[in-house]
């Protein structure tokens, strides 16, 4: 599907850290992926105050739901990225660590990165929103 998928990134805007303004998907069906949040196989969050750790385990899962429907990291079509912080810093180091991550691919797409006060499982750092073309 990748041939598909033109990503752009339009004069009059400002140069981004990797992803792109747009991403245009010519036709086709799309995934939805619910958020996917650093909780293991027994609906356990993993690495309890390790950002890292829990990004790693997103990663597992994001790749685990998009093998489910037959897609890839370069499928992705849009991303939003949530984490249980205020500080640039860490907003800045968890967009590193999931770009050099195996999901990576996804991140070269329409994203958003924000920082939010709360996330639904207690003790949940992090949580990916992803969207892939079928």
């Amino acid at each position: 599907m990748a041939e598909k998928i033109t990503r752009i990134n339009p004069e009059g805007l400002h140069e981004t850290p990797g992803y792109h303004h747009i991403t245009v998907v010519e036709a086709g069906r799309t995934a939805h992926l619910a958020g996917q949040c650093p909780v293991d196989l027994g609906g356990d969050v993993v690495g309890v105050g390790d950002l890292d750790a829990q990004i790693d385990q997103v990663v597992v899962n994001a790749m685990a739901a998009l093998r489910a429907v037959a897609a890839g990291p370069e499928d992705v079509i849009r991303s939003v990225i949530y984490v249980a912080s205020n500080d640039q810093k860490v907003l800045g180091h968890a967009w590193a660590r999931l770009v050099d991550s195996a999901l990576g691919e996804a991140f070269t797409t329409a994203s958003t990165l924000l920082g939010v006060a709360q996330l639904g499982f207690s003790d949940q750092l992090i949580e990916v929103d992803l969207t892939a073309a079928l």
